[in-house]
């Protein structure tokens, strides 16, 4: 063993000097992205300001079903069962680090005189780190075991969001079915009107039938919201891990859009997010495997050890002083694989860059997403203050041409162009209603906001 100390510190000062050259993707992914003082976007709301996912919206419902699905998800549930066995399996790569041992026991019979042998053993293994591979290759699976824990966070706060956008889209399916409710009604009753004028006289058959057009179409919408509402019910029911029989029920009021989550600095977006968390932690896996790449290319050795007793008396292998025993170091060097360990070098190399580059596209994806909920929480508002004017305006219209064609002031087409325009303007306050609270959602979750 002396004879090879001073190669083995020579290769080992040839081994760190050479690891000091190897690129260190984790330390560039620190200044990856030149991100700005402040996000750009900017919004008009100034609501009750809150830090979790969950404390958006202050509605006892809701809270209670986000639990469900938090609770029963199977999607969840099989990303908890993923976050096991990573961590099961960075116990198994940590476990390389220690020696190994293994007892062992046997019984002999043999010979023309035949006579017994009993023998017992006790082996021990160890694997020398000389080159930190070992040390690198868990160091890889402790960043793959983070890189999970922050990937089921990032599903679990998705899991939530989507429930959330769920039943809203629940509760504005319940509100365009009454809406097409009243559609029914009110195109049913210009219809019966304009029956009883041509009955009269005073309406001719095309006046008849354009009425009769509009209300056999609103009975269509009717139908076609019923079918809506009971989608998004199921759709739901399946996110909270139950039977979809389109039974569940909502109250049909909007929640509340008085809070919302402070966006902070666009740098701290960085440590919140888990999926960016989740994406460096691939770059810090990945530079380690770069490093366990390259000490492959240099010796290892691995320490035996073996102690054990033979005896023809059973009873004698209880005398714990062992009257065999060996001691081996083995030390290897690769000399000829065709190039086999430098192009995995390579490779692992590459690998290190594609999670680099994952890594930029990630934060990318994730400050566009920021800005783009910052800027339409004011777009969106003022949208939908703008469509509450219109809805009104169509509503005093609607009335007043009413009035004008039961005085035979106005034709049948102004009516039925006064009434569609109410219900369009008024299906598109829904629509805008949603989107705000959806946007709501995606804001917290650009964030990364926990619960």
């Amino acid at each position: 063993m002396s004879l090879h100390r001073p190669a083995i510190i020579a290769l080992s000062c040839l081994l760190l000097s050479g690891c000091s050259s190897l690129p260190n993707r984790s330390e560039e992914a620190t200044d990856a992205i030149n991100e700005p003082a402040t996000f750009t976007s900017s919004t008009y709301e100034t609501p009750e300001i809150v830090d979790s996912l969950l404390d958006v919206f202050d509605d006892e419902q809701l809270n209670k079903l986000v639990q469900r699905a938090l609770e029963n998800n199977p999607d969840l549930l099989t990303a908890y069962a993923q976050l096991e066995e990573a961590e099961f399996n960075f116990g198994k790569t940590r476990a390389r680090l220690f020696p190994s041992f293994s007892a062992n026991s046997g019984a002999n019979r043999r010979g023309p005189n035949p006579s017994n042998t009993f023998s017992a053993s006790l082996d021990a293994s160890w694997e020398v780190d000389l080159w930190r591979g070992l040390k690198n290759t868990t160091a890889a699976s402790a960043s793959d075991l983070a890189a999970t824990q922050a990937l089921f966070e990032a599903t679990r706060q998705s899991l939530i969001a989507q429930t959330m956008q769920s039943w809203f889209s629940l509760i504005s399916a319940g509100k365009r079915l009454d809406l097409a409710t009243k559609k029914r009604d009110s195109f049913t009753a210009t219809y019966e009107l304009v029956e009883r004028r041509y009955e009269t006289g005073t309406a001719t058959i095309t006046e008849l039938d354009l009425a009769h057009t509009d209300a056999a179409s609103a009975r269509a919408d009717y139908h076609a919201r019923l079918d809506a509402r009971d989608q998004a019910a199921r759709a739901l029911q399946a996110l909270l891990g139950e039977y979809p029989d389109q039974a569940l029920t909502t109250n049909r009021t909007w929640p509340s859009l008085d809070r919302s989550v402070p966006a902070g600095l666009p740098s701290e977006l960085l440590l919140r997010r888990p999926d960016i968390v989740a994406a460096y932690e691939r770059i810090l896996a990945a530079d380690a495997r770069v490093k366990v790449a390259y000490v492959d290319l240099f010796p290892s050795l691995t320490l035996t050890a073996s102690g054990g007793r033979s005896s023809n008396i059973l009873s004698d292998l209880a005398d714990n002083a062992f009257d065999l025993w060996s001691l081996v170091g083995s030390l290897a060097q690769p000399l000829f694989k065709g190039g086999l360990l430098r192009a995995e070098l390579s490779a692992a190399d590459q690998r290190a860059e594609q999670a680099y580059q994952s890594y930029r596209s990630v934060v990318l994806n994730a400050f566009r997403e920021v800005e783009n909920a910052l800027s339409s929480e004011a777009y969106l508002k003022r949208e939908e203050t703008a469509r509450l004017e219109a809805l009104a305006a169509a509503r005093r219209a609607e009335a007043k041409t009413l009035r004008e064609y039961e005085e035979g002031l106005t034709d049948i087409l102004s009516l039925l162009e006064a009434q569609r325009r109410v219900f369009s303007t008024e299906e598109q306050t829904i629509n805008l209603r949603v989107t705000r609270l959806n946007n709501r959602v995606a804001l917290a979750l650009a964030l990364g906001k926990g619960v």
